[in-house]
């Protein structure tokens, strides 16, 4: 891999400087081209190279769609192992190979078992609100709430010690840090795959009754351990770190329009619509890559085989095609089909568990402390927005 400078925010990605939920205007120009403009990207893995925008939400949504258009990041054995090119992250496979992978997880993600879980992030929800009032009236929303929450049921689910837990939060917010060298994210990476070597090495023994463990018992013939490795990786990284971004940006949109947050909070009929909502106007999975396998036509755009696309989730979730004239947050909205969990083959597999955390843990949140407000001013909040899944650093609330 070239060395190359720390990486800037890349054009799909780029979020207003005053309200980081919403595409900049220099994002919302490329929207507004007729063509697919190129633009530069880097990539952890691919290093620097060139990119064709896909920004207005049909060509997104063709672009997800189209048979020859895919991730095509197929593991190289003979380079590091990084999250990218590591054999069972679901998302670099395309094809037969990733309906291979993901049949053997479907069965987990089915919504019915999922809803058996919504006793159990409810009980947890209202345990870490417990404690928040307890040792209020000042917390850190991310580290008293939003975090905990998604990384213990991710645990929960795929048979993870929570006592490990401060170790791979840590390490998904070094992977997810576009400043970090390329020296660091290899060392990161090594120290994952290490983590989940040993944990797939266990389960091999004696699988439990978590997620991975099923995977083994029921396709421990058909998959490797390098797969159930990538597997695990993906899975408890998105699993928390997406979740947690989501009840603690949700919420901070929300205390910036109250209305809409009383009514939230007040009006349980609200909550499906504005958590569709929430995960359309945030999009905090900024920006995707994909490769064309052919000559391919996207909506009139011709793309040669070999070119690369970068897709703005963000860009797309704000397109007027998608939302008419007003894209601005309105949890009354009747939900749109956003693009925030992708679409066709690659769409998300946990998105019903996102759904459940969240229609759960933010209306609880705001029926505690009806009268939650930012403890600090707006503007002394640290956003990630350098990393394609956008975040915030702490989030000082109080009561």
């Amino acid at each position: 891999m070239p060395d190359s400078p720390h990486p800037t925010v890349v054009p799909t990605g780029r979020r207003a400087e005053r309200c980081p939920f919403e595409p900049a205007a220099e994002l919302t120009a490329l929207r507004e081209r007729p063509d697919l403009p190129v633009i530069p990207r880097y990539h952890p893995f691919f290093g620097q190279f060139d990119a064709r925008a896909v920004t207005r939400y049909g060509d997104v949504r063709a672009v997800f769609a189209h048979e020859h258009i895919g991730a095509d990041m197929n593991a190289d054995p003979d380079a590091p192992r990084t999250l990218f090119n590591q054999p069972g992250f679901l998302l670099g496979y395309d094809g037969p190979g990733h309906l291979r992978l993901r049949r053997m997880l479907a069965s987990a993600f089915t919504v019915r078992r999922l809803q058996n879980l919504r006793p159990t992030i409810e009980k947890l929800a209202a345990e870490h609100l417990d404690a928040m009032q307890e040792s209020g009236p000042v917390a850190d929303l991310v580290q008293a709430y939003a975090l905990p929450i998604p990384s213990l049921v991710i645990c929960d689910l795929l048979g993870v010690p929570y006592a490990d837990r401060a170790d791979f939060q840590h390490r998904s917010a070094v992977l997810l840090d576009a400043t970090r060298t390329e020296e660091e994210q290899f060392a990161n990476y090594a120290a994952m795959h290490a983590y989940m070597g040993e944990l797939v090495a266990r389960l091999r023994g004696e699988p439990g009754d978590g997620l991975l463990g099923e995977v083994i018992g029921k396709h421990g013939n058909e998959i490797t351990d390098e797969e159930l490795v990538g597997f695990g990786n993906l899975l408890l990284i998105a699993g928390h770190e997406t979740t947690s971004n989501m009840i603690a940006l949700g919420t901070l949109a929300l205390l910036r329009h109250p209305e809409q947050l009383a009514a939230v909070r007040d009006d349980h009929d609200v909550t499906t619509s504005a958590i569709e909502e929430l995960l359309r106007y945030l999009s905090i999975g900024t920006y995707l890559d994909r490769r064309a396998t052919k000559d391919v036509d996207v909506n009139g755009h011709q793309v040669a085989a070999g070119e690369w696309l970068s897709l703005s989730l963000l860009a797309a979730n704000h397109d007027p095609a998608l939302v008419g004239g007003n894209a601005g947050l309105d949890v009354h909205r009747k939900p749109v089909p956003h693009l925030a969990f992708g679409f066709g083959a690659h769409q998300c597999l946990g998105q019903q568990l996102a759904r459940i955390e969240l229609k759960s843990a933010l209306p609880a949140l705001l029926r505690r402390f009806p009268e939650l407000r930012l403890a600090v001013p707006f503007e002394q909040l640290e956003f990630r927005t350098l990393s394609p899944v956008l975040g915030v650093t702490s989030l000082p609330v109080t009561w």
